[in-house]
């Protein structure tokens, strides 16, 4: 599958027995209009989240030199990553139709509002959806600071070695530092050379980047700015990564060779999770994982909608379907990491 087959929500089919079941739940889900994008809502949603990030800045200069900033580190932590989920929208192509202007709206959200490039992420996110949780195919799981499979651990050496070994424990405060490493890769993404758009991404990065420093350090004094980027930058890296941890981390590793098709590649690794409708806002519809990987480009209202009729179907043909508590997840996932650390050399 293509990553651009696999943003549009895998309307590509795989070449395998399971086509005639993957087409048959596509056309119950198209029928009943999951598929048809909602602007109104969409409109709203990114209008609200907006108008609260413009909000969070307006607070970092009224509250001006003061300890206080750090209550608005919080918040604007909180609105990085809901501008981050509206960009993942973007990136599947949930929002607009048009490529061009998903393409303009998630490098405006991605670029300019959080400092990330959306370029970057668009095709690292397409191969982990079409390959998930593969070994040798999916980027979420070709990592050096977690070791993933045993094979991996068991090769390891040296600090990775040791790293591995606790990396259960250490998962969550390696998190603070997701915001800076993805901020890492958004650089070096935009200068390389050869990316198509790249002069636009690199300067509203670089607008992203000044306005962010300028405004931390004229409103507060260098300590107080330091500590302001810290607190804000690594909750935004914790709230992030643990918004997607839950979907695949302790879910089953697939070898490339493996033949199973697209429709039981997805729901062989992907998690649900329950809650309600804060569950959903928290965590920016990821938590109805199944069904975002089965069709990605389904709008994130849909999502909820879309759950009875596939998880009716994947009961009906036998396939799993897995869901879990937000807690329950990460106690799956760390168990998995601590399981697989065990098997770095002593």
């Amino acid at each position: 599958m293509t990553a651009d087959a696999a943003a549009r929500g895998g309307e590509e089919r795989p070449a395998r027995s399971g086509v005639s079941d993957y087409a048959l739940l596509s056309r119950a889900v198209r029928q009943a209009g999951l598929m048809d994008r909602r602007p109104g809502e969409s409109a709203g949603r990114i209008a609200i989240t907006l108008v609260l990030l413009a909000a969070g800045w307006v607070a970092v200069v009224l509250v001006g030199d003061s300890w206080w900033q750090l209550a608005v580190a919080v918040f604007l932590a909180v609105m990085f990553t809901q501008v981050g989920f509206l960009g993942h929208e973007a990136g599947h192509r949930q929002i607009f139709a048009s490529r061009r202007l998903s393409y303009i709206l998630g490098i405006l959200l991605g670029n300019l509002g959080i400092g990330l490039s959306f370029g970057w992420w668009v095709a690292k996110h397409n191969r982990h959806h079409a390959n998930p949780n593969t070994e040798g195919a999916d980027p979420d799981i070709m990592m050096r600071a977690l070791a993933m499979t045993p094979g991996q651990a068991r090769l390891s050496r040296g600090v990775s070695r040791v790293v591995y070994r606790c990396q259960a424990f250490l998962f969550f405060p390696m998190l603070l530092g997701e915001a800076f490493s993805v901020h890492a890769a958004s650089i070096r993404a935009v200068s390389s050379r050869g990316r198509q758009h790249r002069p636009a991404e690199a300067a509203l990065l670089a607008v992203h980047i000044a306005a962010y420093l300028a405004v931390v350090f004229l409103v507060m004094d260098p300590v107080k700015a330091v500590v302001f980027i810290l607190v804000q930058q690594g909750l935004f890296g914790l709230y992030l990564g643990a918004s997607f941890a839950p979907n695949h981390k302790g879910m089953p590793i697939l070898r490339r060779e493996d033949d199973h098709d697209f429709l039981r590649r997805q729901v062989l690794t992907s998690r649900n999770i329950r809650g309600g409708w804060f569950t959903n806002l928290a965590l920016g519809g990821l938590n109805y994982q199944i069904e975002h990987h089965l069709f990605p480009s389904m709008p994130r209202p849909n999502l909820r909608r879309s759950q009875p009729l596939i998880r009716e179907f994947c009961q009906q043909h036998g396939l799993p379907y897995c869901q879990a508590s937000l807690v329950g997840s990460y106690a799956q996932a760390l168990r998995y990491l601590h399981a697989v650390g065990t098997e770095a050399p002593a």
